[in-house]
């Protein structure tokens, strides 16, 4: 008879564990979810902007030589992540590709300018930065205008930021939702454990020694709980990119790296000062208010 008590009691026990697993587990996983969320806009925000492309046109009596000197200062400039030179006749032939006759026979001349594609890093493509960046090029003796749409950009940047105070704030909502949930998840398995906890504070055992197994466990469920939830993780960025190949250009291994190395903290933090206080709560206690 003792000995089929034990056992239930053993597999309730581990029930509620592995109940416990599960549920940090799922918690995490949609915090890590939302971390690559703001990993992915973010990286598309950059994207977007790093895409931005500035026309920097040249006096037509420019030689070839003194345009590629341009093109090497330009590079050299602290805003700039990339530049490509654009040629008269390489103008000529992708207006031609566009239009889809040969206007340059049709004319009997090349009417376009050489002209040198820039794009910003993404840190700089502001309004106000660019207007210092195009002001500085200006005053070149070669450059005869300095081309680019000022509305798109003041869009991509009104935009990205709404988008990303709308993501920041429903970070912060989850963050606070997930712990709550594992909070409350750790409690229920402490409070089936009250019994336990009491029996050994009235035969002696101190609070730290109590403390410390519970602590333990609580350490291990959530540890267990990250790496189930890392494990989901890597198949939905997996699964994510064989949907949507064009997600390959957003990757960075650091930054997941750092969401799973958060997912971990998060995890065994949680459900290790969630168990700190429950058990705390519980060697407070009276016995008697143990069975409200």
């Amino acid at each position: 008879m003792e000995e089929f008590e034990v056992s239930t009691t053993s597999r309730k026990t581990k029930s509620v564990y592995i109940s416990t697993v599960i549920s940090i587990a799922l918690v995490l996983l949609m915090t890590g979810l939302l971390g690559l969320i703001l990993v992915h806009a973010k990286n598309l925000s950059n994207y977007v902007k790093e895409n931005i492309v500035l026309n920097v046109i040249v006096n037509g009596d420019a030689k070839e030589a003194e345009v590629l000197n341009l093109q090497k200062e330009i590079n050299a400039d602290k805003y700039v992540l990339k530049t490509q030179y654009i040629s008269k006749e390489l103008a000529a032939r992708n207006l031609q590709q566009d239009l889809g006759e040969d206007f340059v026979q049709f004319l009997g001349y090349n009417p376009l300018l050489s002209s040198i594609d820039v794009y910003l890093k993404a840190e700089y493509a502001n309004k106000d930065s660019i207007d210092v960046f195009t002001e500085n090029l200006s005053e070149k003796a070669m450059v005869q205008e300095v081309v680019y749409q000022e509305s798109l950009i003041d869009m991509v940047n009104k935009n990205i930021r709404i988008i990303g105070l709308i993501i920041l704030g429903f970070a912060c909502i989850l963050l606070i939702i997930a712990v709550a949930l594992i909070n409350n998840t750790i409690r229920l398995a402490v409070y089936s454990q009250r019994f336990l906890i009491k029996s050994m504070q009235m035969v002696g055992a101190t609070k730290s020694f109590i403390r410390s197994p519970f602590i333990g466990y609580g350490i291990v469920h959530g540890l267990l709980g990250a790496i189930i939830a890392i494990i989901m993780l890597l198949l939905v960025l997996y699964f994510g990119q064989q949907q949507i190949p064009e997600l390959i250009i957003l990757r960075n291994y650091f930054e997941f790296a750092l969401i799973f190395v958060g997912v971990v903290i998060l995890g065994i933090l949680i459900s290790g000062l969630s168990t700190y206080f429950a058990v705390s709560k519980y060697l407070r206690l009276r016995m008697n208010d143990l069975y409200r």
